[in-house]
């Protein structure tokens, strides 16, 4: 599964250059928005649980995710953010699934639509693509971390599995385990550089090095969208892939 996991490390690197800039504040603030809308205390609503660590994690100022709260929840000023999934087929057929948020629907579907065509995509139909991914809990955690008491813990933990990949241990879990994993985490001082619950297809399409390279195009440039919050795919990337800066 090491090339599957390629474009998680592509996105996981990204991801901390993207903080560096401040970038990723905006999905952020989106994430706490729509989730607050379940109501505003952690405790009892896991989705904002789960983006308010992001949230610390980017080290965003206590004031802006108080007003994302506020604004999802009702209790602020209003604005309406809705969750829209796209799917369809990038270069060599193979799926990608984009999750969005946005408060301009016609922008977003005209944005999206744009991504899919400009790169030998077809933006597809509802439920096209969708029944290829599974949901799950991923948890990265620093290699820096003793491998022998991670495991120890995984395994305690009823975790599904426990890679090694390229620049972190990732551990899978069930979406139901999800919350529950990353408590018994902290009580044996696991610090993770990154949790989330997201999508993984269970059949994959295996891409040369040429193919590999138009498809990663399509996925940065959809992942570098404004209302993009995720982009998932089922292609497999060949080990030794190196994409272009």
């Amino acid at each position: 599964m090491a090339g599957h996991s390629k474009w998680a490390n592509i996105k996981h690197r990204k991801a901390r250059q993207d903080a560096s800039r401040g970038k990723v504040w905006t999905k952020v603030i989106r994430e706490i928005t729509v989730a607050a809308k379940d109501g505003p205390d952690p405790n009892d609503n896991p989705r904002l649980r789960l983006a308010l660590e992001k949230a610390n994690a980017a080290n965003m100022p206590k004031d802006t995710i108080k007003r994302a709260i506020e604004k999802g929840s009702g209790t602020g000023e209003t604005g309406q953010l809705e969750e829209i999934v796209f799917e369809g087929y990038g270069p060599g057929g193979v799926a990608i699934l984009v999750e969005t948020m946005t408060d301009n629907r016609n922008r977003t579907v005209s944005d999206v639509r744009h991504a899919f065509s400009k790169f030998g995509g077809n933006l597809g139909t509802d439920g096209s693509v969708s029944y290829l991914f599974k949901k799950l809990g991923l948890i990265h955690i620093n290699k820096e971390f003793s491998e022998e008491k991670l495991m120890e813990v995984v395994i305690e933990s009823g975790a599904i599995d426990i890679t090694n990949e390229e620049d972190f241990f990732e551990v899978t879990t069930e979406p139901t385990d999800f919350n529950k994993i990353i408590d018994i985490f902290k009580q044996n001082e696991i610090k993770y550089l990154n949790a989330e619950l997201t999508l993984r297809a269970e059949t994959l399409v295996s891409l040369d090095n040429e193919m590999s390279e138009k498809v990663f195009n399509i996925m940065e440039f959809m992942d570098d969208l404004d209302d993009v919050q995720e982009v998932h795919t089922n292609a497999e990337f060949p080990d030794n892939f190196e994409a272009k800066d």
